[in-house]
């Protein structure tokens, strides 16, 4: 696998303080540059901005994967598997709400992966996952 540029992502929250709390202490992402409507945070080398846009009454929509309700639209990252340990670890600390707990799933199968899934303070869902084998991440 070729070595990957960080993505930039840009994602609505409609409290900026709560979210800026979330987002530092409660993940421990390090904050970068901020103005009065966005932040910069440093989310495992990707840089995540969360913008200012007022709140609205979308329905949250799921489809189903391994037997879970698998929120969509989701972002999140592909960590390294003792990396995604050790965050699930900390989320755990923070009494993290989880729409999924973290779990291996297809485990013993082309794919294995350890995921889990929790909203922001702004209702995005997250996913941070990592997988047993990473050549298998785009494997059938």
């Amino acid at each position: 696998m070729s070595v990957l540029n960080p993505f930039h992502l840009a994602i609505p929250v409609y409290n900026l303080e709560t979210c800026r709390t979330f987002y530092k202490d409660i993940l421990g992402f390090e904050e970068g540059r901020s103005s009065s409507q966005w932040i910069d945070f440093n989310c495992f080398g990707h840089q995540l901005v969360i913008h200012y846009k007022p709140k609205s009454e979308e329905v949250n929509y799921s489809n189903p994967v391994d037997g879970k309700d698998v929120p969509v639209p989701h972002f999140g990252v592909v960590l390294d598997w003792e990396v995604f340990h050790a965050f699930a670890e900390r989320l755990k600390t923070k009494n993290i709400l989880f729409i999924i707990e973290p779990y291996v799933r297809f485990e013993g199968l082309v794919g294995e992966q350890a995921t889990m899934f929790f909203n922001d303070p702004s209702g995005n869902a997250l996913e941070f996952k990592a997988f047993k084998d990473i050549n298998q991440l785009f494997a059938r």
